[in-house]
């Protein structure tokens, strides 16, 4: 089996193409719980506690430049190393959302599916019914 074939193969089953599709949708999906993190919650949670933006939680680690603008966005201009740990409270929020709105979907796609139906038990052979019903009739005797 060539190369080309065997890749052919692998690519065109079930299970490559459902992983494409997952990853497809996971990444459109990231991008709305992103949106709603960073439009909707993080402004809300912001005027809730005055104004308060965690992706300006900084720490410079290097010397400032004179007139570098003192914001997270100026000092990566100036090159400066800054460890922005509130961008990475804001991802982490993402991710809370995120993970639970898949446990939520998983949970639901769990409990939709139908429980197969208990397996019937095997009949019974035939040469066993039979030796079955000459003991019940010895029995009567």
């Amino acid at each position: 089996m060539s190369i080309v074939s065997e890749f052919k193969e692998f690519a065109v089953k079930g299970n490559a193409m459902d992983l494409a599709v997952g990853v497809i949708i996971g990444a459109a999906f990231g991008k709305i719980v992103d949106s709603i993190v960073k439009d909707l919650i993080m402004p809300i949670i912001g005027a809730v506690f005055g104004g308060f933006d965690f992706s300006n939680l900084f720490v410079a680690l290097g010397t400032v430049p004179e007139g570098a603008a003192m914001t997270l966005d100026g000092l990566r201009e100036a090159n400066v190393p800054v460890f922005a740990y509130g961008n990475f409270i804001t991802i982490l929020i993402n991710f809370i959302i995120l993970a639970f709105i898949v446990f939520i979907i998983v949970k639901q796609l769990n409990r939709l599916k139908k429980e197969a139906p208990p397996a019937a038990p095997a009949a019974t052979p035939e040469d066993i019914v039979l030796l079955r019903e000459i003991r019940d009739s010895l029995k009567k005797q």
